[in-house]
């Protein structure tokens, strides 16, 4: 049980300590209980009782510890488990052979498998499924051989039994120790799933964050930087004009911090609405002509939360990437609601030699995030225009987990 703390907070600690008492205390119980009540019999021969009360220690400290250490092991489903530790591997079966031929020696035909079958259920601990199946037929088939030998030569009439009884007690035995171990290795597993699920909750949850922070940081940065660099421009030649994009700069800076602790918060939604506003506003600051088609006209209003939300990310990492990516001198943006489906379109006609790359947190995470709600976003560049294209289906119910993320 040296591992149980490994096991406190998972809910395991009792069912270890359970199974600890059940597996390897049921085996070292059994063999004291039986063979160590046959060898306090007044009756037995002391050449007999000697060696197996030696024996009966070895045996059980060999069991405990086998079977302690296979407590420890989490096997793959299929597999086995680890190696058997020979040492004790070779102490109880040597202690397992004179608790059986003592007990044969004086014709006690429901004993002696008593340590045998022991033996045999520990080495089917450590074996994958495969390979123990084969062992326990064969050590209940050999395990009707001694018995039957004995009697036959003795003549003692008890043939029937001597044959029937040791088979049966080696499936019983191993019956009892498989059966408690198999639960713990599963619960074993099904604890180890229930943690690497969480571990696995916790990364999407900080990868959805980033790519938040992301979307807003990026988008509010690169118009600060352009209207900063207006703002530079016009200083001299329009100081009036130039103070008007300071303020705005000033009022972009104040909504991204707005933005970023709404993020944290885990309050903020994007929306496509808002964003096609935005985009609008802010392409015209960097003199870019932009064209917006909305059809029908109520077709944003009426799509559904989670779409909306997807939608807008799309609207702002394309805009963001027509300000960092492009030369654009003319955009367009189409918006419409066909076949069931929301359907975005963003193009502009000045792309560079490099568009914006699949990776990271932009245009590729962004089609994750429509796969996953049942939709898809493509992007081509054909010269020197670029053209991103998203579609989501209208209907609330299949937008999936990916879009209320």
């Amino acid at each position: 049980m040296g591992d149980g703390a490994n096991d406190r907070g998972a809910g395991l600690t009792s069912f270890r300590r359970y199974t600890w008492l059940t597996v390897p205390g049921t085996a070292g119980c059994v063999q004291l209980l039986f063979v160590g009540e046959w060898i306090l019999d007044e009756d037995v021969e002391v050449w007999a009782r000697g060696p197996a009360a030696v024996a009966l220690v070895v045996a059980v400290l060999a069991s405990v510890v086998l079977l302690g250490r296979r407590l420890a092991l989490l096997p793959v489903a299929g597999t086995r488990p680890g190696r058997l530790p020979m040492g004790w591997l070779i102490a109880a079966c040597a202690a397992g052979a004179v608790l059986a031929v003592c007990p044969l020696a004086v014709r006690n035909y429901g004993l002696w498998a008593v340590a045998p079958a022991m033996v045999v259920a520990i080495v089917a601990t450590y074996l994958a499924p495969s390979s123990r199946r084969p062992l326990i037929a064969c050590a209940v088939v050999l395990a009707s051989l001694p018995g039957a030998v004995v009697s036959l030569v003795a003549g003692d009439g008890k043939l029937l039994y001597a044959t029937l009884f040791p088979p049966g007690l080696v499936a019983f035995t191993v019956w009892v120790m498989l059966g408690p171990l198999w639960a713990w290795d599963t619960a074993r597993r099904l604890d180890d799933a229930r943690r690497l699920e969480a571990e696995v909750a916790v990364k999407d949850e900080r990868l959805r964050f980033a790519a938040d922070l992301h979307d807003i940081q990026g988008h509010h940065l690169q118009v600060i930087a352009l209207k900063s660099e207006l703002a530079a421009r016009l200083v001299e030649v329009d100081p009036g004009r130039a103070a008007a994009e300071m303020k705005e700069v000033r009022r972009l800076a104040a909504d991204a911090l707005g933005d970023t602790r709404a993020v944290v918060q885990g309050y903020r939604r994007t929306s496509l609405d808002d964003e096609i506003t935005n985009a609008t506003r802010v392409l015209a600051a960097a003199e870019i002509d932009a064209r917006m088609t909305v059809e029908p006209a109520t077709a944003v209003t009426e799509l559904a939360e989670p779409a909306r939300h997807l939608l807008g990310l799309v609207m702002r990492e394309t805009t963001t990437n027509v300000l960092r990516h492009s030369s654009a001198r003319h955009a367009e943006v189409d918006c419409r609601v066909t076949g069931g489906l929301a359907r975005l379109r963003v193009s502009n006609d000045g792309a560079d030699e490099h568009p914006p790359g699949t990776n990271g947190t932009g245009l590729g995470t962004l089609r994750e995030r429509l796969q996953a709600a049942g939709g898809e976003l493509t992007w081509d560049r054909d010269g020197e225009r670029f053209v991103v294209e998203a579609a989501l289906p209208v209907k609330p119910g299949n937008t999936g987990n990916g879009a209320a993320s």
